[in-house]
């Protein structure tokens, strides 16, 4: 069988050399009677980085390439450091990987904290990598990583298999939530939708080899609001990398509704009595919270029920919106997130999000 390359396909890299050259130019240079830095608890971290490849790709996303290195996975984004590179402390204490630059306090402007660099990445969550961090589950250029560690886009990230073999156990739940139950956490005394996830809810349907057991409980939690009067697909989840993808702050997955509405005192054929004018403000044009809402897609599925299309989620965001038009919403279900379905799940159960699903 052939031995795969190791290297990961060529993806256009930020350039290095200007990057280093600012930070080149902030190091103060050395000077009489300076005493020698301090060492970093946990072992010798000195030594200079190799210099940069002599060319780079100028432009385009850093590469993220997953490779086996014995116990532990590893995700490189640039040039390739030294094996031993310098480690110096902010004067906050916090650790960075290379000098400081001469203005006291200040960091190296393209450093980035660890567990945001490794959420960029989409290794795990921040709250994830916080954890595997604190079980000394990630190096950084082949050294144990502190807890605040900044990093920069050429530092290499290796996580332990240990931290892989936990998030392959974690699960993903889709449920079909009925009315009465709140999304998230139990309030004025309304049942919380987690309650229904159980071993007698669960489809007997479902396709997945996965086998319910009550540690699946333990840190699950709603992608996404879905009102206590409102109901359909409701998707929880153990997995950070899932829920960013879903609600992070730079999420582009949409979400797909059917509202049954009525206009003033039309009940009956509220299409034929509702302006096109007001059906044009709910596509674009509207505020909420004194914010300019993201386009949205809304039309009619039949003449008493809209269909809308949205890819944000403030609270109560679509009976809001009705109301600014003079509509108000008598049923709100939502079928669609991302390209996964409600399909035939019954009301009040749930299912697993397969391994070959994807949002």
């Amino acid at each position: 069988m052939p031995e795969k390359p190791s290297h990961s396909p060529s993806v256009p890299q930020p350039d290095a050399a200007p990057a280093r050259q600012r930070l080149a130019l902030k190091r103060p240079s050395a000077q009489a009677g300076d005493a020698p830095r301090a060492p970093v608890p946990g072992g010798s971290r000195s030594g200079a980085r190799n210099a940069p490849p002599a060319s780079q790709p100028s432009s385009g996303r850093p590469a993220f390439t997953p490779k086996p290195r014995g116990n532990t996975w590893s995700a490189s984004s640039g040039g390739r450091p030294a094996a031993e590179p310098g480690m110096t402390r902010t004067a906050a204490g916090i650790p960075v990987r290379g000098n400081l630059p001469s203005a006291a306090g200040k960091e190296p402007s393209d450093t980035l904290r660890l567990n945001k660099r490794m959420a960029d990445l989409g290794l795990c969550s921040r709250r994830e990598a916080d954890d595997w961090i604190s079980k000394g589950w990630v190096r950084v250029n082949g050294q144990v990583a502190e807890m605040g560690l900044q990093v920069l886009p050429t530092d290499r990230i290796e996580v332990d298999r240990q931290a892989q073999g936990q998030q392959e156990q974690q699960v993903t739940i889709l449920l079909n939530k009925p009315m009465g139950y709140v999304s998230g956490q139990a309030e004025d005394g309304h049942t919380p939708a987690v309650a229904l996830i159980n071993p007698r809810t669960h489809w007997r349907e479902d396709t997945s080899r996965t086998r319910f057991t009550p540690g699946q409980l333990r840190g699950i939690a709603p992608c996404g609001r879905l009102d206590i009067d409102s109901v359909g697909l409701l998707v929880l989840t153990q997995d950070g990398r899932v829920a960013r993808q879903l609600i992070g702050e730079d999420s582009t997955v949409d979400k797909e509704y059917l509202v049954r509405v009525i206009y003033g005192d039309v009940e009956q054929d509220v299409r034929s009595a509702f302006p096109e004018e007001q059906l044009a403000l709910l596509n674009h044009g509207l505020s909420l919270d004194g914010q300019k809402l993201k386009p949205a897609k809304v039309d009619w599925q039949n003449p008493e029920q809209l269909r809308f299309v949205l890819n944000e989620g403030k609270k109560r965001q679509i009976r809001r919106m009705c109301e600014l038009v003079g509509l108000k919403v008598v049923g709100l279900k939502r079928i669609r997130i991302g390209r996964i379905t409600l399909g035939n799940l019954p009301v009040g159960e749930w299912r697993y999000l397969g391994a070959n699903e994807k949002f």
